[in-house]
């Protein structure tokens, strides 16, 4: 017999992922900040909560993807919040994106209440969500990992077990790292040899035919090439982790000096924007006014 699921944040990643739990046959609960974003997969099957806390009560497995700690702390510790309505035994699986050391305080808070813990941050983008294919990076107990991989397996492609408490979001803090990194440089590229009078589009051939080519290319490259951004991986969320990523690096005393070049360029843009873009945005950074 499947366990049942709850979803907590309904998002751009949330909806998708919770219809593909539909998909897979489990019993899910939703909750979201939004109610009006739940009634289509009230629709399809899903209960819809009326609190973090009535949602995980209803849960064995309790999936949380909301957008910053605030709102992870909100969720958790607010007025009706998570810990308040997590059973013993249930387990709360955090794939949002937040610091390890939240991700470490939220696993003592469920440790004292019986409750198992995984810190699951996700990538993907949303269209890795909606065929779920997402990739997971976790931090936490392996028994526990185990318990969860049925519900993980309609979600996700493939997860790492990447160490305790705090370790998926390391990782995943690196990783858009990268990314964030990989954006830049292909923005500053195309900047360079659009002002030296080559295509776009045949820099974009040469790079895809060599070893600069990477997926995050594919996705990306016809965002900045048509100067069109439409929000897969929103510039406010990059940048926000941007930030935790460097406060990471302080933390640790690591040197990030790409890093903190990029989140400069990141934060002009996000700054100046009237409306949510996608990252890839960072290309308005070069471009003329009026292109």
């Amino acid at each position: 017999m499947k366990v049942s699921v709850g979803l907590i944040g309904l998002g751009l990643m949330g909806r998708p992922i919770a219809g593909n739990l539909l998909k897979k046959g489990f019993s899910l609960t939703v909750w979201n900040r939004t109610a009006s974003q739940a009634q289509v997969l009230a629709s399809q099957g899903a209960r819809v909560a009326s609190s973090p806390r009535e949602a995980a009560a209803a849960s064995d497995v309790l999936i949380m993807i909301v957008s910053d700690p605030p709102a992870v702390e909100q969720v958790l510790w607010g007025e009706n919040g998570v810990l308040e309505g997590l059973r013993h035994g249930s387990v709360l699986v955090d794939c949002s994106t937040v610091s390890p050391a939240l991700a470490r305080r939220s696993a003592a808070a469920c440790s004292e209440r019986g409750v198992e813990y995984l810190d699951a941050p996700v990538t993907g983008g949303t269209w890795g969500a909606e065929k779920g294919e997402l990739v997971m990076m976790v931090g936490g107990a392996a028994d526990t990992l185990k318990r969860v991989e049925p519900v993980f397996g309609a979600i996700a492609k493939r997860w790492f077990h990447l160490g305790p408490n705090g370790a998926g979001q390391s990782v995943k803090l690196a990783m858009n790292l990268l990314l964030a990194l990989e954006v830049d440089a292909l923005a500053e590229a195309l900047a360079l040899t659009r002002a030296a009078g080559v295509p776009s589009e045949r820099v974009i051939e040469v790079m895809q035919s060599s070893m600069g080519r990477s997926p995050v290319l594919d996705v990306k490259a016809p965002m900045l090439l048509e100067h069109n951004y439409p929000p897969s991986f929103p510039l406010r969320l990059m940048h926000k982790d941007l930030v935790l990523a460097l406060g990471l690096a302080k933390e640790l005393g690591v040197s990030l000096p790409a890093g903190s070049a990029a989140l400069e360029v990141y934060t002009k843009i996000l700054n100046s924007a009237r409306e949510d873009l996608d990252y890839a945005a960072i290309g308005r950074y070069w471009e003329k006014p009026g292109v």
